[in-house]
Order: C-alpha cells, then structure tokens, then sequence
C-alpha cells in the first residue's frame, strides 16, 4: 500500500533521524518576562521533548507493508491508528513551564505582508509540508511576541520563552504538544 510504504519511508526515517542526530542549538536571551524570571533559558534538543519511555513504532515493527494494498480496509485503518497515536503522542511534563531555547524549522500558520506572529516550530526540514506531521511531542506552537519581518516557511529559527504543554491543532499542518507564547525569534546560526 503506497500510502504506508511512504509514511515509512518519508516520515518516519525523519522522526527517528530528529530524536537521534544532534539537535540544532545556540545561545540567546529569553524575551519573555516570565522566562526570563525563572532564569536562565535551557537550551533543549528535539528528543528532550519525547518522554524517554515512549515508542511509537513497537506496534509496527514486525509488519509485511507488501501484503496490503491502497484500498485495503486493515491498511486504512492502520494509517488512521498511527495517525492518532502521533497526535495524542504524550509531552515531557518535567519541561511543562520552563524557560527554554529551542532550534528548528518554521511552518507558517499566518503569513501577512508584514510577517510571521504564529507558526509551528519542526525539528526537521519538511515537516508538516512534504510528509506527514511529526508527533505533537515534536511540535511546538509559537506566537511571537511581535511579527516576525523576512521569515518564511522552512527557515531555520531560534525560538526563546516559556515552554509550557499545550494542545494545538492546526487544519492541515498536525498538532503541537507544546506552545512558546510571547517568544523571541531569531534566525538559527551554526556553530563552526
């Protein structure tokens, strides 16, 4: 079943790269008051959000993709199981109302003429876009606390303030287990 095999292929491979490959950092000051009042910002990595003990993919490592079809009804209904699983996948709650600092890859949820205010912050590059949302332990709803100038979709952000567990659904680009509201955005440089 090609709907499936491409979840596997794109999705997933991406969602286990995100939690093992080291995580975008930096440095930068925490904008928001009440952040900045806890202290310092920690500086996070993508598979500090997951809770150590959860495993999406135990369920499905033992399945024969080759024997379903498309408009198989078990293949539809698996789809719509991980879908679930994915979107109600749970948060790490020792972070809920730290101050934090988190890199990743912007996708817009409002876009004017004078910028980005809200968006959904990915740990990789086409999340939400070009394959399937990651988990909502890998998204993290931001509102900024201003518009953003310049910013587009798939721009590599630091993202500064309160992480706090919050559910968000946007209509097409999945749901977040987190949200940064009041954040300061900065755009993501490297290291060297």
């Amino acid at each position: 079943m090609e709907a499936m095999r491409a979840f596997f292929r794109c999705a997933l491979p991406a969602f286990l790269l995100a939690l093992g490959a080291a995580a975008l950092t930096g440095c930068g000051p925490a904008a928001d008051t009440s952040a900045a009042a806890m202290g310092p910002a920690q500086e996070l990595k993508w598979e500090e959000l997951v809770p150590k003990n959860w495993d999406p993919t135990k369920r499905y490592r033992n399945l024969s993709l080759e024997a379903l079809r498309d408009n198989d009804p078990r293949a539809i209904q698996m789809l719509d199981e991980m879908r679930a699983v994915w979107d109600n996948a749970p948060i790490n709650v020792a972070l809920d109302g730290t101050a934090a600092r988190l890199s990743g890859f912007v996708v817009p949820l409002d876009n004017t003429q004078g910028g980005i205010r809200e968006f959904l912050l990915v740990p990789y590059f086409g999340a939400c876009i070009h394959t399937p949302p990651p988990p909502a332990n890998q998204i993290v709803h931001v509102i900024a606390a201003d518009t953003v100038k310049g910013l587009h979709a798939m721009d590599t952000v630091r993202v500064s303030g309160l992480l706090k567990a919050a559910r968000y659904s946007s209509v097409d680009m999945g749901v977040s287990g987190y949200e940064i509201k009041s954040a300061s955005v900065e755009p993501f440089v490297a290291a060297r």
